[in-house]
Order: structure tokens, then C-alpha cells, then sequence
């Protein structure tokens, strides 16, 4: 409710004081659901949103917010872009808490198992779930070129990269050099079985498509989580000792 409140205010009010160009970023979660439930799943184009079967509340949202953009720009001439997001992380993102994305959970269970000499960490679901993720700097950049473009419809701007999550656990304890027993938490929240995205219409119109690796986005996000724990727990460098 207070996400449908913010955009149509801010659409009413870009309306109001002659805004010429609106940015939506919507994401993923528009998608049917029905096009998501296994592992090895088909690259998400953008027509696969209908028939409408998003993600209960946060999806619809985001469906509904995309609806009210292509009216308001076809009823009162405001210049709207809409961005499907596809799991954005990165530096200076939030790690912990409980709101974090997988690959910063995953990096911080990692950097704490190290740390305290544990080696073992915890595993939503199976592991074999599988996703697609975007390095924040290829978010800002497709954000960048898809508001300065004429391309009116809503477009995928997500990695196409395939990965299961006990993949990205690999790829986070190759940084950390080592090894570590994995217990799965079979019935924790693990969303959808299997979303990617498909990038064929961004590179057609605008011949581009996220391009940094997970492997070189996930060690700079690990080096930034591991020094932000280190400060915080510096007795913790002892423990590892």
C-alpha cells in the first residue's frame, strides 16, 4: 500500500509541475510465477509478465506502478522508462539484519565463519535454487542509457548469469579460502525455485546488457563486508589467528 501510495504521488506530482521525463524501477518479482518454479528455468523475457501472476503484494505493486506510468504517459505526455531489476548488490549495501540480498547474506556468513574459526554456515532452502545477479555499477549503468533513450516499454536490466545459491557459496569461500560444512534450513523462506533474466530485447535496443562478472562483483562486495566486519569486531582477526 505505501509503495502504490509513493509512486502515484510522485507521478501525480511529475505531472503537476511539468516533469518531461519519470524513471520506475520496478523488478523481477512482476514476473508470473508459474514461468519460476524449477531450478534449470527459461531466461525471463519481458512478455512473460502476463497473464499477470506476480509475486503476492511486492510484485503486483510493481505491476500496477508499471500500468500507472504507460497511462500517464499516454494521457498527459509525460516521458516514462521502466527498469525490471533482476537482484542488484554490491558495495556499501546492506549486509545483515535480514534484508540483505543472497550474495551479501552469503558473503557475511562466509567472512564469519572464517572469523571465528566456526566453518560452517547455514543454507536457506537446498542450495539448488538458482538466480541471476546484477554488480550495482551495471545497474547504474543500464539505468543511465535506458533513461536517456526512446525505448518506452518496461525492460529487463539484470545479469543473465545463471547461478545456484550453493555455487555462490563456492565462489565466496575461494575469497575466503576455505571450506565449509553447509546445513540446509529446508524450510526457511528461499522464494521462487529459479529466475534469470533474459537480456535479447536490452541488447536490441540498447545494444548493451550487464556484463560484469559474479565472480569479479562478488570479491569486491566480500572485500568491502569483510573489512566493514573486521572494523566492527577487530578481536575477531585474533580469534581467526
Amino acid at each position: 500500500m505505501l509503495s502504490v501510495l509513493i509512486n502515484t504521488h510522485l507521478l501525480m506530482a511529475a505531472r503537476r509541475t511539468g516533469v518531461k521525463r519519470f524513471f520506475f524501477s520496478s523488478s523481477a518479482c512482476v514476473y508470473a510465477a508459474g514461468k519460476q518454479t524449477i531450478a534449470d528455468v527459461v531466461a525471463l523475457k519481458e512478455p512473460d509478465a502476463y497473464p499477470a501472476q506476480p509475486e503476492d503484494g511486492y510484485g503486483w505493486e510493481k505491476l500496477f506502478s508499471e500500468r500507472m506510468c504507460r497511462h500517464f504517459s499516454e494521457d498527459f505526455g509525460i516521458t516514462t522508462r521502466v527498469g525490471r531489476y533482476h537482484n542488484v548488490y554490491g558495495p556499501l549495501g546492506t549486509y545483515d539484519g535480514g534484508r540483505e540480498k543472497a550474495p551479501a547474506a552469503i558473503c557475511r556468513k562466509v567472512i564469519e565463519a572464517k572469523l571465528s574459526g566456526s566453518h560452517e554456515i547455514e543454507i536457506w532452502g537446498d542450495g539448488e535454487q538458482t538466480r541471476s545477479f546484477m554488480y550495482i555499477d551495471d545497474c547504474l549503468k543500464g539505468t543511465q542509457m535506458l533513461m536517456a533513450s526512446d525505448v518506452s516499454e518496461p525492460i529487463n536490466i539484470g545479469s543473465d548469469e545463471l547461478v545456484t545459491i550453493n555455487q555462490l557459496v563456492d565462489i565466496a569461500e575461494r575469497f575466503a579460502g576455505i571450506k565449509l560444512t553447509r546445513r540446509y534450513l529446508l524450510d526457511a523462506p528461499k522464494g521462487v525455485r529459479g529466475r534469470n533474466s533474459d537480456n535479447t530485447l536490452i541488447l536490441e535496443r540498447l545494444g548493451w546488457a550487464p556484463e560484469i562478472s559474479l565472480e569479479e562483483g562478488l570479491e569486491k562486495t566480500y572485500r568491502w563486508i569483510f573489512d566493514q566486519i573486521r572494523l566492527a569486531h577487530p578481536v575477531s582477526e585474533q580469534v581467526a589467528a
